[in-house]
């Protein structure tokens, strides 16, 4: 009988482990990188993040899929979204040499827009970012740099 309820038990213990491990899934790459986009403020400080210190995580979540970004020097360019976030995950772990000020121009409940300054030795870039409400998060959708 002794012998008949220690099967039993080792039974229901494997069933028991055997279900729990099925319940634990996988977790995704993109589930990992989340990050909190739940507010303008976040999502701004996400981005300086990402441009500035070389942030990779959610790089993908916090551009809009229509995001463009211009850059206006002596001759005027227009990144897409794919070849922006290309270059930034190039950059992964590599922190500017400036220092980043951000000022809140224009803010509403389903867009904002910002001025980041990075000051360099020799240069300022100022970089006009806007960020617009999709759904419940918050993304950039259009960037302008210009250079001093």
């Amino acid at each position: 009988m002794n012998s008949l309820v220690k099967t039993f038990a080792a039974a229901a213990l494997i069933a028991v482990s055997t279900f729990a491990m099925a319940a634990d899934k996988p977790v995704s790459k993109s589930a990992k990188a989340a990050v909190n986009l739940s507010t303008a403020d976040f999502a701004l400080q996400h981005y300086v993040a990402v441009t500035t210190v070389g942030e990779s995580v959610g790089v993908e979540q916090i551009f809009a899929t229509d995001f463009s970004q211009k850059v206006q020097a002596s001759n005027a360019q227009i990144h897409s979204r794919s070849a922006l976030i290309k270059s930034l995950k190039k950059q992964k772990g590599e922190k500017l040499n400036c220092q980043v000020s951000t000022q809140i121009i224009e803010e509403s409940t389903d867009y904002m827009i910002a001025k980041v300054t990075m000051k360099f030795e020799n240069f300022t870039k100022t970089d006009l970012v806007t960020l617009e409400r999709e759904g419940s998060g918050w993304k950039i959708s259009k960037s302008i740099n210009s250079y001093k």
